[in-house]
């Protein structure tokens, strides 16, 4: 039998019936007896006792009962509560670049996993039991690919969780990122418009866009907005990326499917994205966030790039942004 853990509802499983979860999560527990473990209450939901068929919101805790152990055969993350070392703690909180009494900022570095899965044991979610500070564990409300760096935001409370997932939801939260493409846009600024869908076997899936020959049911609506800030000859550019939709790898989808890849992403940019020379790392940073603030008044995070992301700039004798879009003052309100 495994012990008493608990897990985070994950921003994508936003809207979903407690029964499909821990279905999901434990898909070697009998169906007779999933029933009667959530019929009589021995899940939790943020410590309450809650109903098979409830909705659960991002960033909300799961209380998962003792289960037999093939049960526990899922690849879905595990964020159970253990116990960190002070090297952990510090390292966490070296991270921190805004907190308020309702969330707290995150300058995430690349290479660091918002959250765990198969062969994933050090991540984010994990290290956020180090900004708890004696009361609830923080929330992730948002996520950002392993290799990205830039803005994240956690929730303080499961209410605040629950404000900011509802705000995620409804594009009402403006997300700038910088990144380094080889080669660039035809034009200095403009949309990208392209349905995408998954294509793939599991745990090997890509994102691509949609042929319009193609009645994919799949395809879901993606929009970019670009700005060229800089350019290097033909070789690269130095843009800004405003997601007007939240899909998966949408930006390097996007990007890639321009004939511009992000400098050092192999998955969707193969060889290109690899110039001989060029520094190593995923040209992508989250920049600027503008969230919905509680009196009507929007809070702006800005993270600075890491030393990667300036290495390559430098690399390509690019110091500074030549044309406006670095901020999101630069960019129309609707976005």
């Amino acid at each position: 039998m495994s012990g008493v853990e608990e897990r985070t509802v994950a921003p994508e499983e936003a809207g979903w019936r407690l029964d499909r979860w821990v279905k999901t999560h434990f898909p070697g527990l009998p169906f007779a007896r999933l029933q009667k473990l959530l019929r009589t209450g021995q899940f939790r939901v943020d410590g309450k006792r809650p109903e098979p068929g409830q909705r659960l919101s991002a960033g909300q805790r799961i209380r998962i009962p003792p289960l037999p152990e093939a049960a526990t055969s899922a690849t879905a993350p595990t964020t159970a509560r253990r116990s960190l070392s002070p090297a952990d703690r510090a390292f966490v909180r070296s991270l921190v670049i805004f907190e308020d009494e309702r969330l707290i900022a995150l300058d995430k570095p690349p290479g660091l996993a918002v959250q765990g899965g198969s062969g994933t044991t050090r991540h984010l979610d994990a290290l956020l039991e180090g900004l708890a500070k004696g009361g609830e564990k923080p929330r992730l409300v948002h996520r950002l690919d392993r290799d990205t760096s830039g803005v994240l935001v956690v929730a303080k409370t499961a209410e605040v969780a629950r404000e900011l997932g509802f705000a995620f939801q409804q594009h009402r939260v403006r997300k700038l990122y910088w990144a380094i493409l080889v080669g660039g846009p035809a034009r200095n600024e403009g949309l990208i418009d392209l349905p995408l869908t998954k294509r793939g076997p599991p745990g090997r899936e890509k994102v691509e866009p949609a042929p319009d020959s193609e009645e994919d049911e799949a395809a879901r609506r993606a929009e970019t907005a670009f700005k060229v800030l800089a350019r290097a000859g033909k070789f690269a550019s130095w843009v800004a990326l405003l997601p007007r939709t939240g899909r998966t790898h949408q930006l390097r989808a996007h990007c890639a499917a321009i004939g511009a890849p992000i400098l050092g992403d192999g998955k969707y940019g193969g060889k290109a994205a690899h110039p001989k020379g060029a520094p190593r790392g995923l040209m992508l940073h989250a920049r600027e966030l503008e969230l919905p603030g509680p009196k009507g008044r929007p809070l702006r995070i800005t993270a600075e790039p890491p030393a990667a992301f300036r290495e390559a700039l430098a690399w390509l004798g690019l110091d500074r942004p030549e044309a406006p879009g670095a901020s999101l003052s630069d960019w129309p309100a609707e976005g």
